[in-house]
C-alpha cells in the first residue's frame, strides 16, 4: 500500500490534516505528519521528512504532500538523502488537504504510487460549489 507523508511548515497543521486523512485510510495505512521543525517552530525539516518517509514505505512508494514552495524544496533534499536505499517516492503537486484526502482514499485501495499521485493531483480541479 501506497505510504503519505504529509509536510506543512506547521507540526499542528501536518497533524490536523493526518487526523483528517485517518478517517478514510484503511487500518494498516501508513500516513505519517512531517510537519515543522525539530524544535517544533515553523519551518520544514529534510531529516524530520526523510525519517517519515522511509517509516511510511511499505515497499509500494510514497507520496509526499507539501503546503508551500519550500516545503518541496526540502521533500527534493530528503529524497536526495535516501538515493542509497531505492525508495519509489513522489511529490505530489495538490493541494495538501483535499489531495490528502483523495490520496488516501486511492492507496487504501491499493492503488498504485502514480495513480494515488494522479488522484492527489486531480484534486486541484475540485469544486466546493457547483
Amino acid at each position: 500500500m501506497v505510504g503519505i507523508v504529509i509536510v506543512s511548515h506547521s507540526a499542528k497543521v501536518a497533524e490536523g490534516i493526518r487526523e483528517l486523512a485517518l478517517q478514510m485510510a484503511a487500518p494498516n495505512q501508513q500516513i505519517l505528519a512531517a510537519g515543522g521543525m525539530a524544535d517544533q517552530s515553523i519551518g520544514t525539516d529534510a531529516m524530520l521528512i526523510k525519517d517519515a518517509i522511509v517509516a511510511a514505505n511499505s515497499g509500494d512508494g510514497v507520496v509526499v504532500m507539501v503546503d508551500l514552495g519550500s516545503a518541496v524544496l526540502s521533500a527534493e533534499l530528503a529524497i536526495e538523502m535516501l538515493e542509497d536505499q531505492a525508495l519509489l517516492v513522489k511529490i505530489a503537486d495538490a493541494p495538501i488537504l483535499e489531495g490528502t484526502i483523495a490520496a488516501t482514499v486511492e492507496a487504501s485501495v491499493g492503488r498504485s504510487l502514480s495513480q494515488v499521485v494522479a488522484t492527489a493531483e486531480g484534486a486541484r480541479d475540485m469544486h466546493k460549489q457547483s
